[in-house]
């Protein structure tokens, strides 16, 4: 070819495959988007990466996102690509826009934006709805440019709403004739592309206006019946957030559909205060899956999930106070400066907060878990540097102190509150769930809760945090990239790529890893009509590519959109070991 035998080469890096192999120093040669050679490439590329002592890995697989309405507006893939995303997968948790008929096009959005806090108003302006079906829906995700690759899955609440009408959305029973129509449905979506199909079970997923969402309490029957439907398709997972906190029924649901349909399922899961035996129940419930031969797993987050509350977000402890609405809709030096007037101070903290809104009422149960964020940001921080055990210390008021933590400086910072898979205020229970065999990570929730949550990049911090800076006990590196590309790719059919090896995809990162770092979280107003999400970078990313083409260097978008619709499960490459 003119210009070098390979597109690119990648040269002297140490190459951490994917596969769980040691580690060893090599070049990788690529053309035509696939990786051609790895070891010693003595032919030239005309584009070589010095990758002499950085890290060579395949690039992250996500397998839990939701940019469902934003990669139908938006070409970069974002924040999950500036963390050396390659892939992601979207449509979980039941929640997305297809099938949809016209009439119902409020109703998905008010589900999302209150499922997955993604803004009304973005979504109406983003959204074309040039679809119906599910295959159109994918027909019109081909057709757009990205940086990354996408998948999808078929969300069973827009399902439901499609098949059922208003009756569906009421959560009312299916018919045996709508649960065939759902899942012949279905089968039709996975026939044309999709990854699989998605449900919740978690009452927690409520519409902005505070209705259930539809997939919730749906019958067993209704369920099975739907994953009957895949029973002999050569590709399709299932994937479900639930609440089966000790309900054997629940958990037998889920079996019910593996046997039924012969395919793959995940299901969300998190730990939470007060339920210290839940990992216990689930991880013996994952080994006798795992000993009748069902391809159950778990999918676990990597750090808390958390809330991130700022005067800039969705949240924050006041935001029920009478005083704060009155002026809550002010930009932001403004309001600033109200709120450092001692008499409106003094005025705010003295007034009763407004009662049901759920995050706030968390928060205020729980000020031994609120922390300042700083920077660089703390995601494990310990008990002592809480907002009440500061107050204690220093001999404030809680709220006064808080108050001042978030009017400081600029009144850009943020405050953590870790909800869940922080128990006992450490990580030291999460370990256990992150080397399970049968889990992989999971629940970045890209692209959702805009306002409050920036877990894309939790890949990053994979690394960073358990791999080189945590304190603690340490989780092995060659473990972890395996865990979020070859297994991740796995869980959900992807067998082409998350493997530095010849023939796989040429998905990849470069990495200094002495430098990898989280920056803090920034708030930007980019979304459809100058709505707000929240952004993260990192540094030590010297490159990433997808399919062979450079989507950023240090840090640094280079405008290439190699990205693609992902159709369907892949297969392993022939060329592989």
């Amino acid at each position: 070819m003119a210009g070098g035998d390979y597109d690119i080469v990648i040269r002297g890096g140490e190459i951490v495959d994917g596969t769980g192999s040691t580690p060893f120093v090599g070049d990788v040669a690529i053309l035509n988007g696939k990786i051609a050679k790895v070891g010693v490439v003595e032919g030239k590329g005309a584009e070589e990466i010095d990758a002499a002592g950085k890290l060579v890995t395949p690039g992250w697989v996500d397998i839990h996102t939701h940019y469902d309405g934003q990669v139908t507006w938006e070409e970069r893939v974002v924040p999950s690509s500036m963390q050396g995303t390659t892939t992601a997968v979207m449509g979980n948790c039941g929640v997305g826009f297809a099938p949809v008929r016209p009439q119902d096009h409020e109703r998905l959005i008010k589900l999302m934006e209150g499922v997955e806090d993604i803004p009304g108003t973005a979504l109406h302006a983003g959204l074309r709805w040039d679809w119906e079906t599910f295959p159109e829906y994918l027909d019109m995700l081909e057709r757009m440019p990205r940086d990354i690759d996408i998948g999808t899955q078929v969300p069973h609440s827009a399902l439901r709403v499609y098949v059922m009408g208003e009756r569906g959305a009421d959560r009312e029973p299916a018919t045996p004739k709508e649960i065939d129509r759902m899942g012949d449905l279905v089968r039709e979506a996975i026939d044309a592309g999709a990854l699989g199909f998605s449900s919740s079970r978690t009452i927690f997923h409520r519409s902005i206006d505070g209705k259930i969402a539809p997939s919730v309490g749906a019958a067993h029957a209704e369920l099975v019946g739907i994953a009957s439907k895949l029973k002999g398709a050569d590709s399709g997972v299932l994937q479900l957030a639930a609440d089966f906190y000790g309900r054997d029924g629940e958990y037998q649901v889920l079996v019910d559909m593996v046997r039924a349909s012969g395919r793959p399922l995940s299901f969300s899961f998190v730990e939470m205060e007060g339920m210290e035996d839940f990992w216990t129940d689930v991880s013996a419930k994952l080994a006798d899956a795992e000993a009748q031969g069902l391809p159950i797993i778990a999918q676990v987050q990597g750090r808390a999930v958390g809330m991130l509350l700022s005067l800039q977000g969705s949240v924050h402890p006041f935001v029920t106070k009478p005083s704060y609405k009155a002026i809550m809709h002010l930009p932001l030096p403004e309001r600033l400066a109200i709120m450092r007037d001692p008499e409106f101070k003094a005025k705010l903290l003295a007034e009763k907060a407004d009662e049901g809104h759920p995050f706030v009422e968390l928060v205020k149960r729980g000020w031994h878990r609120l922390f300042e964020l700083g920077n660089p940001p703390n995601y494990e921080p310990a008990p002592v540097t809480s907002m009440s055990a500061r107050a204690v210390a220093q001999g404030r008021d809680v709220q006064e102190l808080v108050y001042d933590v978030l009017t400081s400086g600029d009144g850009t910072g943020y405050l953590y509150f870790p909800s869940a898979n922080y128990v006992g205020g450490s990580f030291e229970r999460l370990l256990p769930m992150l080397r399970h065999p049968r889990t992989v990570p999971g629940l970045s929730d890209g692209g959702a809760h805009v306002g409050v949550i920036c877990d894309a990049s939790v890949s990053t911090y994979m690394l960073a945090h358990w791999c080189r800076d945590r304190r603690g006990e340490k989780l092995d590196l060659v473990d972890v990239v395996r865990r979020q590309t070859r297994e991740t790719a796995a869980a959900v059919g992807l067998f082409d790529r998350g493997v530095v090896a010849p023939g796989y995809r040429a998905d990849i990162n470069v990495i200094d890893f002495d430098r990898l770092r989280l920056l803090p979280p920034r708030m930007v107003f980019d979304l459809p009509m100058g709505e707000r999400r929240l952004m993260q970078d990192a540094e030590g990313y010297v490159a990433t590519l997808v399919a062979g083409k450079v989507i950023y260097r240090n840090g640094v978008a280079t405008g290439e959109l190699p990205g693609r619709l992902i159709r369907g499960g892949q297969p392993a490459p022939t060329a592989a070991a």
